[in-house]
């Protein structure tokens, strides 16, 4: 497991990591997420040692990274699918790594297979694609065989099989009962892929807990009901003491309703439903309710185009 324990690191004024306490467990997919700034890569390097704490503890299985004999034996990591010597083939990226670890040579066959670069172990990597580097990086976290692993966005570049894939694979390895950190920012996938979130913000904890819970507490739940026989409905549910919100659309929404007591009433009073739906917030939208306060760098979707924006709409 990873262990967290008042993380901090500060670069001058600014605190990028602010007394980070939490634990990464086997046995689970943890998803690390926060919006850009948020602190996110700072702490996986702080875990491999990359960069050290301003003040705190960050411990892998009980020890410090620098304490580990074969540290990719212990713990395998993609943070930077580039940081490759472009001048190495796949095969002797991975060969140097192994060799450094006491890993066997046979181990990097192995990993190549497994994240589909046989065919192009002998190819130079500064001619790989975005997504070609992802994969030899998956193999680089794989090699020593580790029981932690962490990945820092892995489905960037990669295409839909390759994302089904990386899916499949974390999920795999959580239930062997290793150790698996993600973070990304893309929400569908991470709903997909993770069992647990760690999610943070300005460098702070702000939250620890499943994905299940995370939703249904930053979130609202609702039923959607449409109806030919619209005011009706309403007179009906406001009578049975329904609080009734109504929607531009036409559509009307009950928060925290059963939907099997609305099917009931309508049913009761011959009230034709053409929807009647539970609705439940998306984890991107409860990642945004969390974060709200959080987000360091707003865009503006309303931004004026300016004059450079009129000369292209006329075609300069």
């Amino acid at each position: 497991m990873i262990e967290l324990e008042g993380l901090t690191k500060r670069y001058g004024d600014k605190v990028a990591v602010d007394g980070l306490t939490f634990t990464v467990r086997p046995g689970v997919v943890t998803g690390f997420l926060g919006p850009n700034g948020a602190g996110k890569s700072t702490t996986m390097r702080m875990v491999l040692g990359l960069d050290h704490p301003t003040a705190g503890d960050v411990r892998i299985d009980g020890r410090h990274y620098d304490q580990l004999k074969n540290p990719l034996r212990s713990i395998g990591a993609l943070l930077d699918a580039k940081a490759v010597h472009g001048g190495r083939s796949a095969w002797n990226h991975l060969l140097c790594l192994a060799q450094s670890n006491g890993i066997p040579t046979s181990r990097v066959h192995e990993v190549l297979d497994t994240v589909g670069l046989t065919s192009v172990a002998r190819k130079k990597a500064k001619g790989f694609s975005l997504g070609m580097a992802q994969r030899l990086g998956i193999a680089a976290a794989l090699l020593g065989d580790p029981r932690i692993l962490m990945f820092d966005e892995p489905v960037n570049g990669l295409d839909p099989e390759g994302i089904h894939w990386i899916r499949t694979l974390m999920k795999s390895l959580a239930a062997q009962g290793r150790t698996v950190f993600v973070s990304s920012h893309l929400m569908s996938e991470m709903a997909l892929t993770t069992d647990h979130l760690v999610v943070i913000g300005q460098g702070r904890l702000l939250a620890d807990t499943s994905m299940a819970d995370f939703i249904r507490r930053n979130s609202r739940a609702y039923v959607r009901i449409r109806s030919p026989q619209r005011e009706r409905l309403l007179d009906v549910l406001r009578e049975a003491g329904i609080t009734v919100v109504e929607t531009g659309s036409g559509a009307l929404e009950v928060d925290g309703g059963k939907a099997e007591l609305i099917g009931e009433l309508a049913a009761r009073h011959h009230i034709v439903l053409h929807e009647l739906s539970t609705r439940q917030a998306s984890l991107e939208e409860a990642f945004m309710q969390l974060t709200a306060a959080s987000v360091e760098y707003h865009a503006r979707a309303d931004a004026p185009a300016g004059e450079w924006g009129a000369d292209w709409k006329r075609g300069a």
